[in-house]
């Protein structure tokens, strides 16, 4: 009697014992796993343990993480899986700075050439925001925050202008998370503060960060929006607060709201 072929399966009838793999490697694995799967419309069990050359087992285990997390997705009639919603927004993120950063270059460099100062852009995550890029001023004290520098929404330029263009609920939660820590005597730790700020912000179409970060420097951020006139990041005119006066920050004000508009418009998005 011919043997039947063997079942290709999604899932393994039982996972074996197997001692749990160190973090770095799990990691790694788990980005073969996904590597593999973004090469297929939809791969088995066996198929993607084969081509991230993995045991079964720990594959599955893998697999089973990442559904979690909705990175990848499992169709029980098919025994197949397939890259998941988190994984393409996640790409998608990648894709959108990629194209912030480059839409933004020319507007950033003539705000620098206009204001003499530094200006950064940034994008907006769920508890602040991360400079991405930076046009330098040739004045020897100059402001200057690292790509991948992180700062919170309430002690920052940027910051505060995309928390001003959030819904309530979304800024009211980001400022749960976070908390309000103080940085400088003239951080605004405080909701009432930080929430008559915001509306000055909305008001104007800029922030400002008044030594509220480090003392001594000053900022002037506006928000960048995208295609549902969402904040998603911003530019913002950073430098030290002997020359960015209150006589200066009113000039910068709308040469950074009028920046920020033109990336805006750059990236097809829409000021609200």
């Amino acid at each position: 009697m011919a043997q039947a072929p063997a079942r290709r399966r999604g899932r393994p009838r039982r996972d074996a014992a197997a001692a749990e793999d160190p973090p770095l490697q799990s990691v790694d694995r788990a980005m073969a796993l996904l590597a593999a799967l973004a090469e297929a419309d939809g791969l088995t069990l066996t198929e993607l343990a084969g081509r991230a050359e993995l045991p079964i087992s720990s594959a599955h285990r893998l697999m089973l993480t990442l559904q979690h997390r909705a990175m990848a997705e499992f169709d029980p009639a098919t025994q197949t899986w397939s890259v998941g919603v988190e994984t393409f927004r996640i790409g998608s993120a990648f894709l959108r700075r990629r194209k912030l950063v480059d839409r933004a270059r020319e507007a950033m460099q003539a705000l620098a050439a206009d204001s003499g100062e530094t200006v950064n852009l940034a994008v907006a995550e769920e508890d602040g925001v991360v400079f991405v890029s930076q046009v330098e001023t040739h004045e020897t004290i100059r402001a200057f925050f690292r790509p991948g520098t992180r700062a919170l929404f309430h002690a920052s330029g940027i910051g505060k202008a995309v928390l001003a263009h959030r819904p309530k609920d979304a800024a009211a939660a980001a400022v749960k998370r976070s908390g309000l820590p103080r940085f400088t005597p003239r951080t605004l730790t405080t909701v009432p503060a930080l929430l008559a700020d915001l509306a000055e912000v909305r008001a104007r179409g800029y922030a400002v960060d008044d030594e509220e970060r480090n003392a001594g420097m000053r900022c002037v951020g506006a928000a960048i929006f995208n295609e549902y006139a969402e904040p998603l990041g911003g530019l913002s005119v950073s430098g030290p607060s002997v020359r960015v006066t209150p006589e200066a920050i009113a000039r910068f004000g709308p040469l950074v709201r009028d920046a920020a508009a033109r990336v805006t418009r750059a990236i097809a998005g829409r000021v609200p």
